[in-house]
């Protein structure tokens, strides 16, 4: 999860007309109830750790054809008015759910709940901006989300509930996480962490 950088100038404020219009440069930030809020340089280790869930996670996917793995930046809209959208670090957009995708091939965002997303954490990131995320992905209705703690080396999967997500279960070491939209794929957090502790040109999948 990317942070927020907190600029001394004016904030932009838009509606849904000034955001769609928005430069096409503008790529990394958020829209918090009109407010455009540009998101700081993911630092190489958030990097690392994103490459290894798409290495280990998207060639399943596409295997056995269950849909599309993505990554940010690519805008997720929670709503129009006020305009407010997010950028998960990953989501997942399922087949069966989306058909073809040829319907979303020159989108340049999303009006729809992905079916999952993988939001990596970092050590800047706040309880409640936490908590501020986790409301607009249950307000869009996101089946699952997960939590990739790098500090404690821990996934956390977050489940669908009327009344807010609920703990699926909080993995670590070479235990496999647990999901109930990936379910045939297997991906252990010592998988995922691995890439923190071994050269580039040695890690392996």
């Amino acid at each position: 999860m990317a942070i927020t950088i907190h600029s001394t100038q004016a904030p932009q404020v838009v509606d849904w007309e000034g955001y769609l219009n928005l430069p096409s440069e503008l790529t990394s930030y958020e829209i918090i109830d009109g407010e455009v809020k540009p998101l700081a340089t993911p630092t190489f280790k958030h990097q690392l750790i994103v490459q290894q869930i798409l290495l280990i996670i998207a060639p399943v996917i596409r295997s056995e054809h269950l849909g599309e793995l993505l990554s940010a930046p690519y805008d997720v809209v929670v709503r129009r008015e006020p305009v407010r959208t997010r950028q998960p670090d990953l989501f997942f957009l399922s087949r069966e759910r989306f058909g073809d995708f040829r319907q979303l091939m020159d989108e340049p965002r999303l009006e729809q709940p992905p079916d999952l997303v993988i939001e990596v954490l970092s050590p800047s990131d706040t309880y409640s901006s936490w908590a501020e995320k986790l409301q607009d992905y249950h307000q869009l209705r996101v089946p699952e989300v997960w939590a990739v703690d790098m500090e404690r080396r821990v996934i956390e999967v977050l489940v669908y509930g009327e009344g807010g997500y609920r703990m699926l279960g909080s993995f670590s070491g070479s235990q496999l996480v647990r999901s109930t939209v990936l379910g045939g794929v297997e991906l252990s957090p010592s998988q995922v962490f691995a890439v923190l502790d071994a050269p580039t040109d040695e890690q392996s999948v």
